[in-house]
């Protein structure tokens, strides 16, 4: 089947996280689509871990690979971009389990002009842990009754899994959350995101993705809401990368990207 939409997966060293991902991408009602796995630097047990499960749940997987000089996702990000052979990007994490409608929804709701903005359901990691093939392949992990008997805690965010229809679109329409570019669950042209240039690579963890979507804006392209229709569970685990010298420097290049207008980072695919 020819691709219509191609999905980059980010991922570094976590293949018990990523087998669980993968899981969920074999079961989207919507299969014309190429996974492009950006992988950081990780070791061959990412790259075996590719070739044995997308032979088996029979997914058409692209490993694109870079050398591990920490953390440098915005890069492998960028190159997994120019690999993609089709017109629309999805973009998610390998910490994050798709509902299977996921694909479909970024697929249908798609239109020039705009770029769409989900999030995502983080889940604790005693229930990250216990979630198996056979949970993703019933659903299981998306159903709130099935989750809650893991342990989850009734509280107003468990309604992202359990609205449909009408309630979905009010749900988007009413969230206070801003619509932005976010790495985890985010669509949009590939054109456009050429336009501006990809990922800015000074940038390591802490907004990148966001900065990325303030240069669409810039450029005209409008930021669209499907935070409670575009579901995928988020997996929990350590982020020692997360450090605040980086978060410092993201947060000025990004105000400086706002202040400024800014469309193209001259510190990106083309450099």
């Amino acid at each position: 089947m020819k691709p219509q939409l191609s999905v980059i997966i980010s991922t570094y060293n976590a293949v018990d996280w990523l087998e669980k991902a993968l899981w969920g991408y074999a079961q989207q009602s919507f299969a014309a689509f190429e996974l492009i796995i950006a992988d950081d630097g990780s070791t061959s047990e990412t790259k075996d871990t590719l070739n044995r499960l997308g032979k088996k749940l029979k997914l058409n997987v692209k490993h694109v690979w870079q050398e591990d000089e920490g953390f440098q996702k915005s890069r492998i990000l960028n190159k997994a971009l120019l690999a993609c052979t089709t017109n629309y990007v999805v973009m998610s994490d390998g910490d994050c389990i798709p509902r299977a409608d996921f694909i479909e929804v970024h697929f249908t709701r798609k239109r020039p002009g705009y770029f769409l903005s989900g999030g995502y359901f983080k889940l604790p990691l005693t229930i990250s842990k216990h979630i198996k093939p056979e949970h993703i392949e019933a659903q299981s992990c998306f159903d709130i009754e099935w989750l809650k008997a893991q342990g989850l805690p009734t509280q107003f965010k468990n309604n992202k899994l359990k609205v449909r229809g009408l309630r979905q679109q009010l749900l988007n329409a009413l969230t206070p959350t801003k619509a932005t570019w976010n790495g985890h669950n985010a669509s949009g042209w590939k054109a456009d995101l050429i336009a501006v240039n990809g990922f800015d690579e000074r940038m390591q963890y802490g907004g990148q993705d966001r900065e990325l979507g303030e240069r669409l804006v810039n450029m005209g392209i409008r930021p669209f809401q499907i935070r409670y229709s575009a579901i995928c569970v988020h997996l929990d685990h350590k982020r020692g990368y997360a450090k605040p010298e980086s978060i410092a420097k993201n947060k000025l290049i990004r105000q400086q990207t706002r202040t400024e207008k800014k469309i193209w980072t001259p510190y990106g695919i083309q450099q």
